[in-house]
This record gives structure tokens, sequence and C-alpha cells, in this order.
């Protein structure tokens, strides 16, 4: 029973708005296709009628005056310059007018002014061939003066003409538009009152629940994803729409979880995969020592890099943790330096400077080791004499910065602009300083500050800036 209701309503509805539309539609298109025809032929018409004033407005107001002066300046010898320039352009503005004009008397303006136009170049062309000031005189008093002023009154006349043109059109259109208005108005008032009943109940039984979804959807918008009871409605396709949007917050809910235990899941992988390819590196470099020291005769020397091989390598697995302490990664450095030391006794010097405030401070395990071996290996090792590594770190605010400098051979600018590009890629030299970065971006994305300096000659200076966190902080 409670199946059939929606059914017969939705139907119902549906009926009543087709038969509504097909009522009002035909009147309305009828009426509207009328005033649109009106519209486009009056603005035709007055475009056309302003084009004609606008062009003629260009005609020169100065007309007779410059044309009579400078034939009296011919006349009198003191010119040999004639005004067929200012004729011919009083001409073809002539025709343009009289090719768009439609009114009557306007036209037979703008006919006189052509023909006119012809007449005064025909008299100036007499007065060039006539000998003697005085028959040139009589010309011009009794032909160019006339003419030229006949020339500037039918100008005006036309302009008189357009613009009477332009008021009665104005008026009929005044008239046509406010009786097509009226009409209008009444036939909207009718349509208005058949459809108002109508209107008002398939509104209530719409607008409601249609604004309830309104509103979801912009809570939905902004964030809020708690899952509610479907919004209410008679028809069944809004009801059925409430529902469906529920369910869809309930499966954004299930996949935002999902994705976020996926990141997880990835960026563990990544650490763990970068970690892996970490450690073989170092000890492929460490035993090469070993070996190269116990090759050369230098036993004591190599039992104590195996030592501190040994310490380094009990800081190093950190109970299999990924993420260690400041203190704990401090240690590990140190064990490192000392390795190399035994090798590089001669060349190698470092210093450690740690900030006790930043002991707890949390970071992924083996960062600062591939920048001091990158500084041993690339700076100190081809520095002739040597140099020193100096690892320090300090508190500010609520951020960790580490620094690792070295006093060795720097770097030029082209393998210094390589290297910086080679922190992104996959590919290239680098690989411990490249593997350090991507590890700390892992950790902490757009927080992290990673900055280099380096000079040739003098030196090269990492310096890192972190987050300040502790393992209470998680």
């Amino acid at each position: 029973m409670s199946g059939t209701g929606p059914v017969t309503d939705r139907n119902s509805i549906s009926e009543r708005i087709r038969r509504l539309i097909i009522t009002l539609a035909v009147p309305f298109c009828v009426l509207a296709l009328f005033i649109l025809f009106l519209f486009t032929f009056y603005s035709l018409r007055f475009a056309k009628i302003s084009s004609n004033i606008s062009t003629a407005s260009q005609f020169n107001q100065n007309f007779k005056e410059e044309v009579d002066l400078k034939m009296y300046y011919f006349v009198t010898g003191s010119s040999d310059e004639v005004p067929l320039e200012e004729v011919e352009t009083a001409e073809e503005l002539a025709r343009e007018l009289l090719s768009g004009t439609g009114n009557r008397e306007s036209v037979r303006a703008v006919s006189s002014v052509l023909n006119l136009c012809g007449n005064l170049k025909g008299c100036i062309a007499d007065i060039e061939k006539t000998d003697g000031y005085n028959s040139r005189m009589h010309q011009l008093e009794t032909n160019v003066y006339v003419i030229t002023e006949l020339i500037q009154d039918y100008m005006y006349t036309y302009l008189y003409h357009e613009a009477g043109e332009l008021a009665a059109l104005r008026r009929r259109q005044t008239f046509l538009l406010a009786t097509v208005f009226t009409a209008a108005a009444l036939v909207i008032l009718a349509a208005i009152v058949i459809s108002l009943r109508q209107s008002i109940r398939i509104a209530r039984s719409i607008t409601r629940p249609v604004d309830e979804l309104y509103r979801r959807v912009g809570e939905i918008g902004e964030g809020d994803l708690t899952v509610r009871a479907p919004v209410d409605a008679e028809d069944g396709k809004l009801r059925a729409l409430g529902e469906g949007l529920e369910e869809m917050v309930n499966r954004l809910n299930e996949q935002r979880e999902l994705n976020r235990q996926e990141q997880l899941r990835l960026r563990s992988m990544e650490l763990a995969l970068i970690q892996a390819q970490i450690n073989p590196h170092f000890l492929y470099n460490t035993l090469d020592a070993i070996m190269w020291l116990t090759e050369t005769g230098k036993n004591d020397q190599a039992v104590e890099m195996v030592s501190s091989l040994s310490t380094y390598f009990r800081s190093f697995l950190s109970n299999g943790k990924d993420i260690i302490t400041l203190r704990e990664e401090a240690l590990h450095v140190r064990s490192y330096l000392e390795i190399q030391q035994v090798r590089y006794r001669d060349i190698l010097q470092y210093e450690l400077d740690m900030d006790p405030e930043l002991e707890e401070c949390l970071i992924p395990k083996m960062t600062l080791q591939p920048l001091v071996e990158n500084a041993i290996y690339h700076g100190i090792k081809t520095k002739r004499g040597g140099g020193t590594v100096r690892i320090s770190s300090r508190k500010n605010g609520s951020r960790a910065l580490l620094k690792v400098e070295d006093t060795g051979s720097g770097m030029e600018k082209e393998e210094f602009e390589k290297l910086l590009a080679s922190l992104e890629d996959s590919e290239g030299s680098g690989f411990g300083m490249r593997a350090s970065y991507q590890r700390l971006k892992l950790m902490f994305d757009t927080e992290l500050e990673f900055d280099m300096e380096s000079v040739p000659g003098e030196g090269t200076t990492i310096l890192i800036g972190i987050p300040f966190r502790t393992g209470g902080e998680g």
C-alpha cells in the first residue's frame, strides 16, 4: 500500500507540470518572438539612422568658409592651391549617405549635395582655365560662393530630416512596445492566476526536501562526512536521492580510511626501502677501509676500526626503530667519524656541538651520517691538506636546526646545481645525500627546510630545519 501511493502522486505531479508548461509555452513563445522581431527591426533602423547622422556630422561645418577662402586666394594669385580635396571629401560623404538613407526628404537633400559638388568642381575647373582677374572674380562670386552656400544648406537640411526621422521612429517604437508589454503583462497575469494554486501545491511537495538536500550537500562540501538519516520526502526520487547521498558519505568515509591506511603503509615501506639502500652502501665503504688497513699491515688501526664498527652497529640497530632521537643519531655519527678518522687520521678532523635541549628530538635514523660521509669523500678527501667536518644543532623556537659543514674543496657552480637537481631524482650522484633528503621529506613533507651552500676551495654547508617533536608527541 505504501509503495503504490508515491507512484500515483509522482505521476500526478508530473502530469500537472506537463499540462501547465504546454498551456503557458505557446502564448509566451509567440509573444517572445513578436517582441524579438520588433526589437530587432527598430534596433536596425535606429542603428542605421544614427550611423547616417554620425556620418553627416563629419561634414566640415566650415566647408563654405574654407572653400571660398582658398578660391579667393587662388583668384587673387596669393596661392596656387584649389580646394578640390575638400570638395571630393564632401562628395564622397554624400555618396555614402545616399547609399544608406531611406527618408525621401533626406535623399533629396543629399542628392542635391552630390550634384552641387559636381557643379562646384566644374566651376573650379572653369576658373583655372579663365584668364584675367575680373573674369575669375566674377565667376567666384556668381558661381562658387553660391554653390558652397547651397551645399552647406542642403547638408544641414539632411541632418534636420534624419533627426526628425529618428524622433518619429522613437515615438512609433515607444507606442508599439508599450502596447506589446501591456499585452504581455495581461498574459503573464492570466498565467499567474491559472498556475498559482498548482505551483504552490507542487512547490511545497518539492522545495522542502530539495532545500534539505541542498544544505546537506553544502555540509558535505565543507568536509562534514558524518552519516545521518536520509532526507524525508514524499517523492520517491527525492527520497532515493537522499538515501543515495548518505550511502555515498558512508563510502567516502570508508575510502578515506582505506587511503589513510594505504598512505601509512606506503610511507613505512618507503622508509624501510631507503634505509635498506643506505646500510650496504656504508658497510661496503667501511669493510673496504678495514681490508685496506689489514693489507697495509696496520693491524692495530684495523682492530680499532672494527671496535668502532661494533659500536656503530649497536647504535645503528636502535632496537629496530626507523625514527630515533637526535641523541642516538649523534652517537651514531660519532662512531662513524671515529671509524673514518682511523683511515684518514692525517687529513680528517671533526667537531660535534649538539644542543642538549634537542637530545629527545625525533629524526629518521641515518640522516646525518650520509651527509657527513659526503663531506668526507667529496670535500675533505679531495682537498690537499685535508680539513674539518663540523656537526652542530641548536633549537629555534619550535624547530630544530641541524648543520653539517666542512672545510673541504667545495663545488663549482655547475657541479653544485647538478647535485641539487639530483635530490629529487632517483638517479645521479650523491646517493647518500639524496636518500637522507628523501627520508626527511617523507617524514616532514612541507615542514622540512633543506638548504645547501658551497664555495669552491672553502667547503660546503648543509642546513636542515625540522619541527621539534619528541616521543611523547607521537
